[in-house]
């Protein structure tokens, strides 16, 4: 469990997922406020294998955006290049290398979401 940021669950109740009343609802606020607030392109790191991605810790790749996939409240996916491919993965594994304040709080945010 992670500690409670006051700030966070605050921008999270009033920006977030404000007038979301069922999960679908809010998984659409969360989908708005990373497209809304990622700069794309950014580059990340990934922070953790997972069985869905190729992508092994440590590695480094650049978002593009994100991908037309089904909102979720437990799965956001973001478009990466990859071997010459593009293809989309969880954000949970990926943290911010090279990338906006906005960006960084974005996805750290949705980290806390998971992880709360």
């Amino acid at each position: 469990m992670t500690d409670r940021d006051e700030e966070r669950e605050e921008r999270i109740e009033m920006e977030i997922i404000v007038d979301a009343y069922t999960q679908d609802e809010q998984a659409v606020g969360w989908i708005t406020y990373l497209e809304e607030t990622m700069d794309f392109p950014f580059e990340v790191q990934c922070i953790e294998e997972l069985e869905v991605s190729p992508l092994k810790k440590g590695e480094t790749v650049r978002v593009l955006g994100m991908p037309s996939v089904e909102p979720s409240l437990r799965q956001q996916f973001v478009t990466i290049e990859w071997n010459d491919r593009k293809l989309g993965v969880p954000l949970k594994q990926l943290e911010p290398v090279e990338a906006s304040d906005d960006t960084e709080q974005a996805v750290s945010d949705w980290h806390y979401w998971l992880n709360r």
